[in-house]
């Protein structure tokens, strides 16, 4: 475990930091703080809505096959092990050359950019590829996990959120339907009695029902500081920014709620994990993604400040923000609201992890088929976690590549007695 009493000190609410100036910012160009109106925000949402809706069936046909890793990304902390593998020359190392990774600002276009093969190694929230190759037949592969935890929520400190209960009549931002933030926030919320409901932003709502939204990420702490929505969930270090700039707090960690659980995958197209005369290549991506995570899981401090924009700009934020997001986990300054409630749990703020366990896809999917979405859904009804973990997951890469390297059973999300290759979910709200 990480000294917590040090990254405290240093990186703890209170530090006076001019880099940390929101504005400065270009990622926030569009939308500063209590500037944005409600107008303009309800538009915002409106178009975040619309961007949210996954692609349609403007699919690109299989191309052909280029070696060059070719990497879209969003700047959140779930894409650490991708770039870190480009950047540390892992993917070289193997004889594989990497372009420099692309950044993009929303799901919606990294979903569709991937499609059109654009690019050929990308991370995605977990729940879309099951959209997309059970909705719409495209041919797409997840072929490991990115990390593990990495998420928390956010609530505004003038929100007068305390409890889960205090949510109902609120507007909660999530960024894509598609996603375990909203398969975890609903879960927490109904648990308690909340009702998530989908409607404009200014409709009237009920004391016991919150409206969900989806916004961008780099959206959502600018909305919360223009009190424009009462909190979200979200990736790192789109929480940490929430902490420290946007007048939010920590109202729960993810990965508390459930434990070591996988946001992000590793997806391929299916073409490039399954033909044969692919799969020295495909395997020498996958071992140089998880050198990438045990070096992370290592290195953070080093790596925060490669991946920021005091480094080499991977990340349009600096070192204080992605430091915080990958090592400030204290149960004894997340107390109120009690953000970390299993400390038994052993968890971090994000691990890097790449097995993609069975059990975790069979509760993910379940979730999902509960869970609010807006569009036509009806493709879940009959699908089943036994067809989803034989058909849209590949394991022999990953697997080959975690044997060599046995560093990996280190992770807190691997049960540290018996088969490290399957776990027993824990899902506490």
């Amino acid at each position: 475990m990480t000294d917590m009493k040090k990254i405290y000190t240093q990186h703890g609410d209170g530090i006076q930091d001019p880099k940390l100036v929101m504005d400065t910012d270009p990622l926030f160009k569009d939308v500063l703080g209590s500037s944005i109106s409600r107008r303009t925000f309800l538009g915002m949402g409106a178009a975040g809505a619309l961007g949210s809706m996954l692609p349609g069936p403007s699919f690109a046909a299989e191309k052909k096959f280029d070696p060059v890793v070719r990497m879209g990304y969003i700047p959140i902390t779930d894409a650490a092990a991708l770039l870190t593998a480009h950047e540390k020359g892992f993917f070289k190392k193997r004889g594989i050359d990497s372009a420099p990774p692309t950044l993009i600002r929303g799901w919606s276009p990294l979903v569709e950019a991937f499609a059109s093969h654009r690019f050929n190694l990308t991370h995605m929230l977990a729940p879309i590829p099951v959209w997309m190759r059970y909705n719409n037949n495209f041919p797409i592969k997840v072929t490991a996990w990115d990390h593990t935890n990495g998420s928390a929520i956010v609530v505004g400190k003038n929100s007068g959120i305390e409890t889960v209960k205090d949510f109902g009549g609120k507007q909660f931002a999530i960024p894509y339907w598609y996603s375990n933030h909203n398969i975890i926030s609903q879960k927490m919320m109904r648990a308690h009695g909340i009702k998530p409901v989908i409607r404009p932003q200014d409709a009237k709502l009920a004391s016991d029902e919150c409206n969900f939204i989806v916004l961008p990420p780099p959206s959502m702490p600018p909305a919360l500081a223009a009190n424009n929505v009462d909190g979200y969930c979200v990736a790192e270090p789109f929480c940490a920014l929430g902490e420290l700039k946007a007048g939010g707090k920590l109202f729960r960690f993810t990965g508390d709620m459930w434990k070591g659980h996988p946001c992000c995958v590793v997806v391929m197209h299916e073409q490039d994990a399954m033909d044969p005369d692919r799969a020295a290549w495909a395997q020498g991506v996958h071992d140089a993604i998880i050198e990438a995570q045990i070096y992370l899981g290592e290195n953070r401090d080093e790596m925060s400040q490669v991946l920021s924009r005091d480094g080499k700009k991977y990340y349009p934020f600096p070192k204080e923000v992605v430091k915080r997001a990958m090592m400030f986990y204290d149960p004894a300054y997340y107390k109120n609201p009690h953000a970390i409630q299993h400390t038994e749990w052993g968890q971090d703020r994000i691990n890097f992890q790449a097995w993609p366990y069975p059990s975790a896809t069979e509760l993910n999917l379940n979730e999902l088929k509960q869970t609010l979405v807006t569009g036509d859904a009806g493709f879940l009804a009959d699908l089943t976690a036994e067809h989803v973990n034989k058909d849209l997951v590949n394991y022999d890469f990953v697997k080959k590549s975690l044997e060599a390297n046995p560093k990996w059973k280190n992770d807190s999300s691997v049960p540290q007695s018996g088969d490290p290759y399957t776990r027993e979910e824990v899902f506490q709200v």
